[in-house]
């Protein structure tokens, strides 16, 4: 899908479960030309997010970037299934965020995820993880998430791309991506931080929404998940963009 002139485009991925191969892509202009010239967002040119379309098999993920604009890392698929990926950016000629996505179909096992529910614990490689806050439809929330090990709070999160938490957010269903952006100062490299972390975002629509928070602890990322329902309120003015984005102000 297109967004401001730019595609997504000539994905080139394993087409099966299991098997090891390049997964690679181009962020075409509106000439059709490969883009090249990528401004740093969170400590990255570009970052691409995987997941299936039951909202399972999350990965966040960074490519390397070609002389000639291809984006190249390797890859496996789990499962098999409908596969979203995203594509989050600024081209240093707009110097505008843009998050564009793409499909990949991919043959093998599949065994659909059971019904969802809204969930604001989730454990992790020894860590409890808690989400506060309420998502409403067309007014911006707060979300706060804190951290725990063995019951003790975590005091040392470290800086991850940019902050000490990244979360992404997809309402369930037609997975359209939501920008959440953490709140506070930029952390300083080395500083250490805990057990909270705030983000602030706006769900565009009322729905089940799941998010996806990365954290960094001892030099290891750490995934944890959560579901939230958003109310009814007032809707979000509609991106102008055929991307299924929320927000065209990228926040990773």
């Amino acid at each position: 899908m297109a967004a401001a002139g730019f595609i997504l485009g000539n994905v080139v991925a394993p087409h099966a479960s299991g098997v090891q191969a390049p997964l690679s892509f181009e962020i075409l202009d509106a000439a059709g030309t490969a883009v090249t010239d990528f401004a740093t967002e969170h400590d990255k040119q570009l970052h691409l997010i995987v997941v299936r379309a039951d909202g399972t098999h999350f990965r966040h993920v960074h490519p390397t970037l070609s002389p000639e604009g291809r984006w190249t890392l390797p890859w496996q698929w789990a499962t098999g299934g409908s596969y979203r990926i995203y594509a989050d950016f600024v081209p240093a000629a707009t110097g505008q965020p843009l998050t564009l996505t793409s499909t990949v179909e991919v043959s093998g096992d599949y065994q659909p995820a059971p019904p969802t529910a809204e969930s604001r614990q989730s454990s992790v490689d020894g860590f409890d993880i808690e989400l506060a806050g309420h998502l409403r439809a067309g007014a911006e929330s707060e979300l706060t998430v804190t951290v725990r090990r063995a019951g003790q709070p975590v005091t040392t999160l470290q800086p991850y791309l940019g902050a000490f938490g990244h979360l992404v957010a997809l309402r369930q269903g037609d997975l359209a991506y939501l920008h959440v952006h953490p709140e506070g100062v930029a952390p300083t490299a080395g500083q250490l931080a805990g057990p909270q972390v705030r983000f602030a975002t706006t769900a565009p629509t009322p729905g089940r929404y799941l998010l996806y928070l990365d954290f960094q602890v001892d030099g290891a990322v750490h995934t944890a998940t959560f579901v939230l329902d958003a109310p009814t309120g007032t809707p979000a003015p509609t991106p102008d963009s055929t991307a299924p984005s929320a927000d065209p102000h990228a926040g990773h």
